[in-house]
């Protein structure tokens, strides 16, 4: 033991007394190698050299680059959805605008943009319900999974061992009994809290879990930067949810820190349940190693809806992608914005090309319209956004705070026409790190009822005037400059 001892600590003096030639290397690395944001470089440089040993551990946890490359690739998928890109490729380009449906005309070139680098297809007869309130969507899925009868599939950033959870699990168990086949896919850094002995009993009593990103030394997460931020069910491929609800007890206000939680999840019906899907598959593939798609029941076969005809394209995007998709795809609503943008985020941390498209939108006569949480959930992360709404308050953008409870609500409505939300917040995290998933809806009555929330959220709302942002106290201008200069990071 102290011969273990004694090795160990002279391997710790050994890099403690090296840290700078290791920083040295890592700021090399940083500059030559990956082709990072500037922002990005600048940050991890200035904390490699000025705070060089915790600069070094960070780099370790944080700031390793994942290449952008496809981690997701089944050769089956590519072939089937090649061909139905290209007809819906050529369907776009040569129709004429006079004979577009008035819901998507405006919106081809975003529509064409998804599809050829993402492969999201454009699906129509599409139902669409709308929770706000974790009960409602909770219930709401409960009812689903009681009526599957193939497979239920899915997918959640946190799952915590809590009264959520025992509902869920005591109807998937049912199901399971029943011979349904039952896959729940869950995030190692979102669920480190839950003990392994969990999944193993789900798994013991017929539930299939798989773990993305597991920790390689018990609780230790070498990719802690790189999370699957991803929240799916398919049930049967009937019908599908996707949004910003995670399973705990402070997703339905049971959580005194938090008290109210409004949030925004999308239950969906028709074709755009095969894109959520086609997701969930590779995620699974990827993290349980079972190609799934070669049994053709898990995506041959689209049950449509009949009530909302809402045209839906599933864009995902994450530190494998060649682009940050769900990041062009708010960046071209902004820009295409002729009367109104209403954004709804619990963090607001915008790249540079977002904050300035955003601010001269303000200033073409554009309504724009945010809405951030009165409180922190992430401190750092809380100040950085208040620093960046500060930003458009300023240029004259409508900006509120929410104090009914926290607001986790993701994403954006513009001019009353196409919305797109998802899992993914309106910050650098999730255009870049996180893997994300959002639903971009091309229908005017459906993207009104957006409008009517954010007009409901309102009344429980506080603005943020030029008056209240410009008296702010020090201390908070302080706390907002530090946030904001260590944004790239957070």
């Amino acid at each position: 033991m102290d011969v273990l001892l004694q090795i160990l600590w002279g391997i710790l003096r050994f890099f403690l007394g090296h840290v700078l030639i290791f920083n040295m290397i890592f700021a090399v690395i940083i500059v030559f190698f990956q082709r990072r944001d500037p922002k990005s470089v600048w940050a991890w440089l200035l904390l490699l050299v000025f705070i060089p040993y915790l600069g070094f551990i960070l780099y370790l946890f944080l700031g390793a680059d994942m290449h952008k490359r496809k981690m997701f690739r089944i050769k089956e998928v590519e072939d089937q959805l090649s061909e139905v890109i290209r007809r819906q490729e050529h369907t776009l380009k040569s129709t004429r605008p006079d004979g577009q449906d008035p819901d998507i005309g405006d919106y081809t070139d975003l529509i064409m943009y998804n599809l050829e680098t993402s492969g999201a297809v454009l699906t129509d007869e599409n139902d669409i319900t709308v929770y706000t309130d974790g009960n409602d969507k909770f219930e709401a899925l409960l009812e689903d999974i009681r009526s599957a009868e193939e497979f239920i599939h899915i997918q959640y950033y946190i799952i915590r061992d809590d009264i959520v959870f025992a509902r869920l699990r005591e109807a998937l168990l049912e199901k399971a009994r029943q011979g349904v086949e039952v896959r729940i896919l869950y995030d190692a850094m979102g669920c480190s809290t839950v003990r392994h002995s969990f999944w193993r009993d789900l798994n013991r009593q017929g539930i299939q879990t798989a773990e993305f990103f597991p920790a390689r030394l018990r609780r230790l997460h070498l990719r802690i930067n790189y999370r699957n931020h991803r929240k799916i069910v398919v049930i049967d491929n009937r019908v599908g949810y996707v949004g910003g609800f995670n399973v705990g007890r402070e997703y339905i206000g049971l959580d005194e820190k938090f008290g109210h939680w409004r949030d925004t999840h999308l239950r969906l019906q028709g074709g755009a349940v095969l894109g959520l899907q086609l997701r969930f598959l590779l995620d699974w593939n990827y993290a349980a190693g079972e190609n799934l798609f070669q049994n053709s029941k898990f995506f041959s076969r689209v049950y449509p809806g009949s009530r909302d005809h809402c045209r839906v394209q599933i864009i995902s995007s994450g530190p494998d992608t060649r682009e940050e998709y769900v990041c062009s795809n708010y960046l071209r609503l902004v820009h295409k914005a002729k009367k109104s943008i209403y954004i709804q985020t619990p963090y607001f941390i915008p790249d540079e090309a977002l904050l300035r498209s955003l601010i001269i939108a303000v200033h073409s006569g554009v309504e724009v319209n945010v809405m951030i949480p009165c409180k922190p959930d992430h401190p750092f992360v809380y100040w950085a956004t208040y620093s960046y709404v500060g930003d458009l308050v300023m240029a004259g953008a409508n900006c509120y705070t929410y104090d009914n409870g926290f607001l986790h609500s993701k994403g954006m409505t513009v001019d009353g026409r196409v919305f797109c939300y998802g899992t993914a917040n309106l910050d650098i995290r999730s255009f870049s790190l996180n893997f994300e998933v959002n639903a971009v809806v091309y229908n005017r009555a459906k993207a009104q009822e957006m409008v009517r929330i954010f007009q409901e959220d309102l009344k429980s709302c506080t603005q943020i005037t030029r008056d209240m942002y410009a008296g702010r106290k020090l201390g908070i201008r302080v706390r907002e400059q530090i946030c904001r200069l260590l944004s790239p990071l957070l």
